[in-house]
């Protein structure tokens, strides 16, 4: 009986050291997602399936621009990037801050989208989650975007996430397409041997309160990160620096929102100003200033 209990015991330990060291494998392969990077995004409509003989479908878009990825975050069970976008004359870039990604180790809530701008909070159970990453994606004032929980998986010399959730329209749409109102998107985050590669497969979806959802038309999405020299993203780097104090006021104040752990809706605009347009302003610095803004846009 004892010797089985050694057994047993010695089996839990093994057991537990192979999920400690496949955590550490995982948050490894996450962090090789920080960096500068030439990005290449490419995105074009496959398939449409719409009715009207009128229908056009969004134009193929390729963009192309240098990405400062900056880890903000960098703990056993959590790791925030910030992605700071570089475009126009290399001598005197334009800075953009750009998205904003959280991985968080089996985490049990999260904000699944349901379309017109309002996010369903999800209780997860632990054995749902377990082993799991959930990558959270914001938008560039930190409110929410997408989230999804998966595995990462290291077979065959790769190392990749896959995932599918419903998202809003990306900028590039929702300012010029209004006969859809929610992606469904296909998510696979790749590690390669010059950077990464964010593969997309995406639905473009009609939902409507009380029917089914309509697959208006398929998109693919092929995003390119190809690793070059920091020096390259200095000026992001430097930019970081100067504003890292006060995106960490907003990301403590959408902390607190996120931890209500109930449904959110967001308005679009407060008097006629979306809030990325706020948060950028550089009159808004102080905690308080912002903690009144991103309050101001969540609907009661």
């Amino acid at each position: 009986m004892k010797k089985l209990f050694l057994s047993v015991v010695v089996l839990g330990l093994a057991i537990s050291a192979s999920a400690q060291n496949k955590q550490k494998q995982d948050a490894e392969a996450i962090k090789k997602m920080c960096g500068c990077y030439e990005v290449t995004f490419n995105f074009a409509e496959t398939f449409n399936y719409s009715t009207d003989s009128l229908y056009k479908p969004s134009k193929t878009k390729v963009d192309k621009g240098l990405e400062w990825a900056q880890l903000v975050t960098d703990e056993d069970d959590k790791i925030q990037i910030q992605h700071i976008l570089q475009v126009g004359n290399p001598a005197k870039p334009m800075i953009i801050k750009h998205w904003r990604q959280d991985w968080l180790f089996e985490n049990t809530d999260l904000y699944t989208y349901n379309a017109d701008n309002k996010w369903t909070y999800v209780k997860k159970s632990k054995n749902d989650v377990k082993g799991q990453w959930t990558q959270k994606v914001y938008q560039v004032d930190d409110s929410p975007r997408y989230e999804g929980t998966s595995s990462w998986v290291h077979v065959d010399g790769k190392s990749y996430w896959e995932n599918t959730t419903p998202a809003p329209l990306p900028r590039r749409e929702y300012t010029k397409r209004s006969d859809y109102n929610l992606t469904m998107r296909g998510n696979r985050q790749e590690i390669t041997d010059f950077g990464w590669v964010h593969d997309q497969d995406n639905s473009k979806i009609v939902r409507e309160s009380g029917k089914e959802d309509v697959i208006l038309a398929k998109e693919k999405g092929y995003n390119t990160y190809v690793k070059v020299d920091d020096s390259r993203c200095a000026a992001s780097m430097k930019w970081w620096k100067d504003n890292e104090e006060k995106w960490a006021f907003v990301r403590t104040k959408w902390d607190e929102v996120y931890g209500r752990n109930k449904d959110l809706v967001l308005e679009e605009k407060v008097d006629n100003k979306v809030l990325y347009k706020y948060l950028f302003d550089e009159e808004y610095t102080q905690k308080d200033e912002v903690n009144t803004v991103i309050e101001s846009f969540v609907k009661k």
